[in-house]
């Protein structure tokens, strides 16, 4: 029985090293867009309060560790083509592990509990949407080089369809993350249940974190930066310069 136990494991070894490989030095470190206005860390997600940092522009940050984890943020702002003065803002957080495919492929395994989502839609609601987020993802492939026009250390992620992630550069080696360990743990479920809330992204059922009560949950949160602009007044400001520069060239 022994032997069978011991043949069992170098087997089920074996399978995982034909399966993943070691990660990849070049691809450790903090990357963001072009902006770099959007950093993984504690700039963009307060954990002890519970809270999103609006970043003064939109963009995707990423870091990994040499050990296997990793942090991902996002700000996105998103049109509304049937209502183009209602725009929607997004705040996404998430941190986990990660492993490389030896096909190239990266597997990114969030911790469930962590994940955060904002969502703002100014003319559906006067507060924004704050939910847990959960969402696993696979990167096809990636690549790390020298950008040819900027000079900078580049990634390029790939999705699971092989649809191309917008370019992200270095900004951080070492990487700057949040601690890589569950950091709002929810309360242990109990045979008389507990109130639970369903998750955006992963649609299973959770319990509330510890945190649920916190007062930013109630509060209005202050609009964003997509949604403080006038954009009537900017259509307008446009149409003026277009006129002005129009009559000047007559001149």
């Amino acid at each position: 029985m022994a032997s069978l136990s011991l043949q069992s494991l170098l087997v089920a070894s074996a399978y995982l090293f034909t399966t993943t490989s070691a990660i990849n030095a070049a691809l450790v470190g903090t990357w963001s867009t072009k902006s770099a206005k959007v950093l993984t860390g504690p700039g963009f997600y307060n954990p002890v309060n519970d809270t999103f940092i609006e970043p003064s522009h939109t963009g995707i940050s990423y870091s990994f560790t040499a050990d296997g984890f990793y942090e991902e943020a996002y700000y996105r702002a998103i049109s509304n083509p049937t209502k183009p003065s209602c725009p929607q803002a997004m705040m996404q957080f998430q941190h986990g592990t990660f492993v490389e495919n030896a096909d190239g492929s990266l597997s990114l395994s969030p911790f469930s509990v962590d994940g955060r989502q904002l969502q703002s839609d100014p003319c559906s609601s006067k507060t924004s949407t704050y939910t847990r987020y959960h969402q696993s993802e696979i990167m096809k492939k990636y690549q790390v080089y020298t950008d040819p026009y900027t000079k900078l250390t580049r990634l390029d992620l790939y999705q699971f369809d092989g649809t191309p992630m917008n370019p992200m550069f270095l900004a951080f080696s070492p990487p700057q993350m949040l601690p890589t360990v569950t950091m709002n743990p929810t309360p242990t479920t109990t045979s008389s249940g507990k109130k639970s809330k369903r998750t955006a992204g992963a649609g299973e059922e959770m319990n509330l974190p510890l945190n649920a009560n916190a007062p930013h949950i109630k509060r209005d949160f202050e609009r964003s930066l997509v949604h403080r602009i006038d954009l009537n007044m900017l259509w307008w400001a446009g149409v003026g310069m277009t006129i002005f520069g129009g009559a000047a060239y007559l001149l």
